[in-house]
Formats: structure tokens, sequence, C-alpha cells
């Protein structure tokens, strides 16, 4: 036991820098693993991130040119109030809310609210496409391989999640915006602030609709909203490629190819969700102090009882008309910016 006690105490633990003892251990180690091959394809590339990111930017101010005076025309759809018995509603369509916005506000009336999303286009688009990038990096099975048309569903699923939390905020300014000539002219009380523009709206609502907190007003049917619907648009994205390419490699496809699919991927998003988007709408621009709607559920149900199905499509014709162009445009932007990148 002596014997024993005495070698403890004078036993110097090696380190790997003085010590050969364990270089063929540690050496050996290190060579029987098999990195990178079984973890790369699950391991973040800061490369292929920062690509994502730039790719996303550039394919989201596409978009953003090319999408929102549609989006402007959807928004002051869904917004008008129901007309009072024996009354015209405000806009009796597309067209003449068009009219009716070019003859007020003129041309800049249809790109009004594009402050808000234009601020922050770069980081929605770049988290969007970044976070789907790094989720087909984790159900790719290697490096390079293609995935499924349901893998790209789960990625856009993914991504939808994260970018929510972008779009509530944005999208309750943008509404706002929007909304507030068309609420004004019809008499709400809900606009009786004049919002001067994105900066003056945030700074209204952390004001005097709870913080900070009142900007994520609407995000769970922003979340029902982004979720099944970059699901959906990834998914049929994917799908299209594929049919076109003729198999799972779509890297020879051209540019008329890549505006077909991202046109008809961006239709899917708006037929999949948008009675979702008319309550977050809704939603986003009813007054604090004297609100119509408890909760998205309630919205859901008073729209439904007061205007029938015909009220959860409001707005639908300039939102699919804008989807086709303007996700043509994001898509096809994306993948020339990506594949420049390399």
């Amino acid at each position: 036991m002596t014997g024993v006690l005495s070698w403890c105490l004078s036993y110097t633990v090696p380190t790997i820098s003085n010590s050969t003892a364990l270089q063929g251990p540690v050496v050996s180690l290190c060579k029987n693993l098999k990195h990178p091959v079984d973890i790369a394809p699950h391991c973040p590339n800061m490369a292929d991130v920062a690509k994502d990111l730039t790719a996303g930017t550039v394919g989201g101010a596409a978009q953003l040119i090319v999408g929102h005076p549609f989006d402007t025309i959807k928004v002051k759809l869904q917004s008008q109030p129901p007309p009072l018995p024996g009354q015209p509603p405000k806009f009796s369509g597309a067209m003449d809310a068009v009219r009716q916005t070019v003859a007020a506000e003129g041309p800049r009336g249809l790109y009004k609210g594009m402050g808000a999303p234009l601020a922050t286009v770069a980081a929605f688009n770049a988290v969007l496409f970044s976070v789907r990038g790094q989720m087909e990096a984790l159900l790719r099975s290697q490096p390079g391989a293609p995935l499924t048309v349901n893998q790209q569903i789960v990625a856009g699923a993914g991504a939808g999640v994260a970018v929510s939390f972008l779009a509530c905020p944005t999208e309750l300014i943008k509404c706002r915006l929007q909304a507030q000539s068309a609420l004004a002219s019809s008499g709400s009380p809900g606009v009786a602030v004049k919002y001067g523009g994105p900066m003056d709206v945030a700074r209204h609502v952390i004001k005097s609709e709870g913080g900070v907190r009142g900007l994520f007003k609407g995000l769970v049917p922003t979340m029902a909203r982004e979720i099944p619907g970059n699901a959906a648009m990834f998914g049929v994205y994917e799908a299209l490629k594929q049919y076109l390419a003729g198999g799972p490699d779509t890297s020879g496809l051209g540019r008329g190819s890549l505006i077909l699919a991202g046109g008809l991927a961006g239709a899917s998003f708006w037929a999949s969700v948008y009675p979702t988007d008319v309550v977050k709408s809704v939603i986003q621009v009813d007054d604090y102090k004297n609100p119509k709607f408890s909760g998205s559920i309630d919205a859901f149900r008073k729209t439904l009882a007061s205007e029938g199905v015909k009220g959860l499509y409001k707005g639908f014709g300039p939102a699919m008309a804008r989807s086709v162009p303007a996700n043509a445009a994001c898509f096809l932007a994306y993948e020339v910016t990506r594949s420049s990148l390399g």
C-alpha cells in the first residue's frame, strides 16, 4: 500500500505536447475518425451561409420591386370594413382599388408601406434562404446529394418558423400604412392616428400598444401562414424543377424553366394559406383600444359570419396576380446570384 501511495504522489500527468506515450493512441484515434465524411453533411458551412444570405437578399429585392403594388391593393381590399346596409363597398374590386388609389395618392400610393419591407427585405430573405439551406444540409445524406420533394417541404417549413418572427412586425407596419387611407375614408375609429411612415408606426405601437410586444400582434396567424406556405412553396418549386429537368439533377435548367417553377411555386403559397393571411391583416389593423376581435379564431369566425367564405378571400385576385411575377423574379434572382457565387 505504501508503494502504491508513493507512486501516486510521484506520478506526473503527461501532456500531448511532451508525451510520446499518448501520441500513438491519439494519432490512431484521429486516423480512425471518418471526418469529414460522417459529420460534414450536417455541419453548417459558413461560405454556403454567406452565399445564401447574399442570394436571398437579391431575390427578396427583386420580389419586392415587382410585387409591392399588388400587395398594396390586396391589403386595401382585405382591410376595408363591410359596407353599411344598402351602401356599396369602398372598392368594388381590384381594378377599382387601383383607380381610386392612383387618383387619390398618385402612383406612389401603390408603393405605400414599402419602406418597412425594403428595410428588412435583406434580413427576411437572408433568413429564409439561409435557414432553408441549413435545413437542406441537415437532411442531405451526403454532400451534393439532391433532396427529395418531401425533404424540401420539411426544409421550407423550418424556414417558415424562422422568418415568422421577422415577418410579423414588418407586416404589421406595412399593413397599417397600406390600410389607413381606406379605413379613414370609411370613417373607421381605428385610424384616429395618421402615420407618417414606417418608423412613425413603430414608435406609436411601442408607445401606445404594449411596448415591443405590440409589434408582434398577429404572430399566431403569421406563423400559420409562413410555415405551411413555405413548405408548399419550396416543395412545389422542387417538384416542378425535377419535372422540367426530367430527374433529380436540376442544375442544367434554363432561366425560362426557373421563372415558370418560381412563379407557380409562389402561387401555391397563397393558394394554400390565403384565409390565414386575411385573418392576420384584419388583426394587425384592428384598433388597439376598441378591438373588434379577441384573437385569430374570433377574427375568423366573425369574418365568416359577416361576409361568408368570400370574406376570407378578399384580395385573392391581386395576391395571385402578384405571386406569379414576384416569386418568379425572386427565385430567378436567387438562383442566378447563388450560381454566380459558386
